[in-house]
């Protein structure tokens, strides 16, 4: 619940392999980006970086700049996202909660209001990085930088607002003069000189080329495994599938394969920056997981293809390609590059996924697995099968450094339920979410008060929400938690409550998950409670348009106790020392573990909340929320 909030602008760096760190001018043709006068087939993987506050803060870890020139210290080039929206499981996108204030606003369209928002932003990033000599045309390591991202998907819902977007982006950007080329993922119709790209796990079949003959086939999102959401098991993707489809991509004149997400560092949302229902553990199935550990076999199995490749350089970059089927049933085929003297390199294809195929091609036999490719540097001898994985399987194993679990260690601190009375924001409706809490907070409380003229046990609390938590309090006292899912967040609460004869406190805290990141119109998505009601012996009373008293927060985080100033400003008691109740705070201190390798709290034993060390958030958990086997989607 950390009061200090990032309004985060969100912007992505791909780091290429096969760079010097100081690319020179960088153009581009129908096979490949030309880096300094050459043409390059290049790997990259993704790094995500949170970028500025409303005041444009680049300090600390949104230090881009300094890290930018590490990333030119190792010899890499860079691959800028500049965004501004960016989706990537990030809360809202990465724009910031206080766009949706701006007056006639519509996000992602032929809206000027939203336009001169977003042309700021990013003429403010480029100049920045300009002042530092950061672009390629400049001595620097920046060879592309791709504005908007996926737009192509939700493009037809903004009807004739849509395509004059695109191409005021693409306007906008090339005018900034970076020296460097732009690029629009899942963009068919990106205007000249703008690159189109693919996303997704099959590029390699379902890219239907470059819009421009004039322009190289790059691939900017290759999933190397699937983000996971609270409720949802691990969803693993093979060695060797993501293996056949960058060899498929190359062997079709592919010059560009980015892995997403992510090929150096699986990631930590930490903090409040994990879009709806997503997991703190961040594509923690990538080839470097959220620890930054290897995870085998598939780091071994993409390093072993990409140095494929790399002896293929010559004819693939500057041959003759040619493509012929294998056999009678059209299932395996040949792409061939040939250069000018001897260089040959071949791929050759087996389309069916269920048999093995026996092919001749020069002469020779080959046998190829179903689902697979072979690499032929010289034409002749295969170096690499995209289905033969010789890296053995990694483990990834954790042991206890220390056990927190004496309760004489640990002390707790029970965070106020207040009531109607107790509140100052007024209204006589209920209000939406996010726009009363600006993403300042997880929680809103919602209260109201009400004449009962009978005290009884009969009664129930209806309520609907679009939450995604819901804990309903009725005079103070626990009477129970519903929440929604990623795939639907609309939810009920229905409990049966007890009421007294008089005056009743209904006190009922709205809990988001992370704001929505994706999809068209965000500046319209509502969240939080719609429709409240109690079900008594006189029927269904309604309370929709009813005073409401509400509270934006939780005292805790007002009062900062996860520091340790803030935490000297509460009286804390020991733990266990009254009943449990919701909505509690617990601390305890530690001496750090011995060791350099990765640490991780072992939080199965919770429910939902969120954890802070020194001070500093390290991500939500929701351990209490089970996958369909019975077990929590993320503990550590």
């Amino acid at each position: 619940m950390d009061n200090k909030v990032w309004f985060c602008w969100f912007a992505a760096l791909f780091m290429a392999a096969l760079g010097t760190g100081h690319a020179g001018n960088v153009t581009y043709d129908g096979r490949s980006l030309i880096v300094d006068g050459q043409h390059r087939i290049l790997f990259s993987g993704s790094i995500h970086y949170p970028r500025s506050t409303p005041e444009f803060d680049f300090s600390g870890r949104g230090d881009i700049v300094r890290f930018i020139k590490e990333v030119q210290a190792q010899g890499l080039y860079v691959c800028l996202r500049i965004g501004p929206f960016i989706q990537a499981e990030w809360t809202y996108g990465g724009l910031p909660i206080w766009l949706r204030d701006v007056p006639d606003i519509v996000f992602r369209s032929d809206n000027q209001p939203f336009k001169d928002h977003m042309s700021r932003f990013v003429t403010k990033m480029v100049n920045m990085l300009k002042g530092e000599r950061l672009y390629a045309s400049q001595g620097g390591p920046i060879i592309l930088s791709q504005i908007e991202n996926e737009y192509g998907m939700v493009e037809d819902a903004f009807h004739e607002k849509g395509p004059p977007y695109v191409r005021w982006a693409a306007s906008m950007a090339v005018g900034l003069q970076t020296g460097a080329p732009w690029v629009m993922c899942k963009q068919k119709d990106a205007p000249d000189p703008v690159i189109n790209a693919c996303n997704g796990r099959r590029c390699g079949e379902t890219f239907e080329g470059p819009n421009s003959p004039n322009k190289p086939a790059i691939w900017t999102e290759n999933w190397t495994s699937f983000y996971q959401v609270y409720g949802d098991e691990p969803r693993m993707r093979s060695a060797g599938d993501i293996a056949f489809q960058v060899a498929l991509f190359i062997s079709k004149k592919g010059s560009f394969v980015n892995y997403y997400m992510v090929w150096y560092h699986g990631g930590t949302n930490f903090g409040r920056t994990a879009a709806a229902y997503m997991l703190t553990g961040y594509y923690d199935q990538a080839p470097l997981d959220e620890y930054g550990l290897i995870r085998q076999p598939t780091w071994g199995h993409l390093k072993e293809l990409h140095a494929a490749i790399k002896l293929c350089l010559k004819p693939l970059l500057s041959g003759e390609n040619t493509t012929f089927p294998l056999g009678d049933d059209q299932l395996q085929e040949a792409h061939v590059f040939k250069g000018n003297s001897e260089e040959c390199a071949s791929f050759l294809v087996n389309n069916d996924k269920r048999r093995n195929a026996t092919v001749i091609f020069g002469n020779s036999s080959y046998e190829l697995p179903p689902g697979s490719i072979s690499i032929l540097p010289d034409c002749k001898v295969e170096a690499f099968n995209t289905a033969k994985v010789s890296t053995k399987y990694g483990t990834r194993s954790m042991k206890a450094g220390q056990k927190l679990d004496s309760p004489d260690i640990w002390e707790e601190y029970r965070e106020a339920i207040p009531n109607f009375d107790e509140t100052s924001l007024r209204t006589n409706m209920l209000v939406e979410h996010m726009s009363t809490t600006k993403d300042t907070s997880d929680y809103l409380w919602y209260t109201f008060r009400f004449q009962h003229g009978f005290g009884d046990s009969g009664s129930a609390l209806i309520v609907n929400s679009l939450g995604h938590v819901l804990h309903g309090f009725v005079n103070r006292k626990f009477v129970g938690s519903a929440h929604g899912k990623h795939e639907d967040t609309n939810f009920s609460l229905e409990k049966n409550v007890s009421l007294n004869n008089g005056t009743n406190f209904v006190s009922l805290l709205s809990v988001m998950v992370g704001l929505p990141d994706s999809g068209p119109f965000l500046e319209r998505r509502v969240a939080g409670l719609r429709r409240v009601s109690i079900q008594d012996k006189d029927g269904l009373k309604d309370f929709n348009n009813y005073s409401w008293g509400y509270q934006v927060g939780l005292v805790g985080e007002k009062l900062q106790i996860y520091t340790e100033p803030g935490s000297s400003k509460v009286q804390w008691s020991r733990l266990g020392n009254s009943n449990p109740q919701p909505l509690t705070w617990y601390k305890t201190l530690f001496d750090a573990p011995p060791g350099k390798d990765p640490v991780a709290l072992n939080l199965g034993s919770m429910g939902k909340g969120e954890a802070w060390v020194n001070g500093k958030s390290i991500g939500r958990y929701w351990v209490s929320f089970l996958t369909s086997k019975g077990s929590p989607s993320q503990t550590w």
